[in-house]
């Protein structure tokens, strides 16, 4: 009796163990897809406004999708026109704008090593990523809407499908990206971004190069917006835009649901 049940025990291990093992290797191709995606990130190189005036990014809107990322497993990339050292716009390390993700950061000797090495723009492979993301300040608005590899990536990740997002004033790196019909990327998409009541009440107007609200609907998008200093992002397609601060992490979230991270 002992034998017979031994011998029908050894007959279900032979008939369930190759289906033990495709299961184990979907659940650890599913795992490898969920921890391989890679997102680049790309920042501002620029800091003089003016003598006396000095911007960068706004570390809030980098520092909340970072954190996101990482605790889904994303790889991450940063890169910047410059690479290099990254400024961080001083005024968002005020006591009033401090948010967990800024504490966080500030005691993270890693975090902050990678933000001050940045790699070079033009050295980036599109393909090598699964979506971009730019964070705001007033810094990307000077040097990202005409940049040339900013450009291109902006185009090559939209034409491939992938997630493009930006928050905040960094949408004005879609000023000058076009598509191959020479038509503005933006024209008749739904878009968001820093409005100017919010440029006008943070007193920053002096900061920036143009207004991003009236920019955006010059070059034909269908500008929408929530209340002033409220989250707010809305996608279009594979873009993904936010307004301001606030809507980082609902950005961030945007992203995540498009390339599939659970």
């Amino acid at each position: 009796m002992k034998s017979k049940f031994n011998s029908l025990l050894l007959l279900f291990a032979v008939i369930a163990l190759p289906a033990f093992s495709q299961a184990n290797k979907i659940t650890n191709l599913k795992t490898k897809n969920m921890k391989s995606k890679k997102v680049l990130i790309v920042v501002t190189s620029f800091e003089d406004v003016a003598p006396g005036k000095k911007t960068g990014i706004w570390l809030e809107e980098f520092t909340t999708p970072y954190y996101i990322f990482k605790e889904k497993g994303i790889e991450m990339t940063i890169a910047s026109p410059n690479g290099g050292i990254v400024p961080i716009d001083q005024k968002s390390l005020l006591p009033d704008f401090t948010t967990p993700s800024t504490t966080k950061f500030l005691a993270d000797a890693a975090a902050r090593e990678r933000l001050q090495t940045s790699v070079e723009l033009s050295t980036v492979n599109a393909a090598d990523y699964d979506a971009v993301f730019y964070p705001g300040g007033h810094g990307p608005m000077w040097d990202l809407p005409n940049n040339s590899y900013s450009i291109a990536l902006i185009n090559t990740f939209y034409e491939s499908g992938k997630p493009v997002a930006l928050v905040c004033h960094a949408p004005a790196a879609l000023q000058n990206v076009k598509t191959a019909d020479g038509e503005y990327l933006i024209k008749g998409k739904t878009v968001s971004g820093f409005t100017n009541s919010e440029e006008k009440t943070g007193q920053s107007e002096d900061m920036a190069p143009f207004l991003l609200e009236d920019m955006l609907k010059e070059r034909g998008a269908k500008y929408q917006k929530g209340a002033d200093w409220a989250a707010f992002a809305v996608q279009d397609g594979v873009l993904i835009t936010g307004q301001n601060p606030a809507s980082a992490a609902l950005v961030a979230e945007k992203i995540l649901n498009a390339l599939g991270v659970k």
